[in-house]
């Protein structure tokens, strides 16, 4: 199969981008702010990890079907990152948000005590890290339903 007729593949590339372009107008609903960062950034709402791996396991359905190793290995797989994402990741996010304000504190208190100059902005963690649990679920919905209409459309 030549890469540019990999379904599997395209779909999920394809999911990714959807679901980066996404985040951008439901943030803005959310916050009437414009941030076209969020494209490439991780975290947020839809998970474009999940569906990602739910483009890549449904299209690898649709050709090999339920039954082929190649779906087993895709289902695991997708199972591992939605796990993943709003496990560890997420709960690294939460640290990144205390550490961060933990060193904002610190900057404050050196500030009003010594006068030292602040280093708020030097080095701060990226605190948008995993996903809720109902930013996976979408993401996985978005990568299924992105990938049957993708199917239907070329097919």
């Amino acid at each position: 199969m030549e890469i540019l007729q990999n379904f599997p593949l395209w779909s999920a590339l394809i999911a990714i981008i959807v679901a980066q372009f996404i985040k951008i107008p439901l943030a803005f609903i959310a916050t009437r702010k414009l941030n076209f960062e969020l494209f490439t950034s991780t975290g947020g709402m839809p998970s474009s990890h999940s569906a990602a791996v739910t483009a890549l396991s449904t299209a690898v359905a649709i050709e090999l079907g339920l039954d082929s190793p190649v779906f087993a290995a895709t289902a695991i797989l997708g199972i591992i990152v939605m796990f993943d994402a709003t496990g560890v990741r997420r709960h690294a996010g939460y640290h990144a948000t205390v550490l961060n304000q933990l060193v904002a504190d610190f900057n404050k208190l050196v500030d009003e005590v010594k006068s030292w100059p602040k280093k708020e902005d030097a080095d701060k963690l990226k605190e948008l890290l995993g996903h809720q649990p109902i930013e996976v679920f979408f993401g996985a919905l978005l990568g299924v339903f992105l990938t049957l209409g993708l199917y239907a459309w070329i097919f």
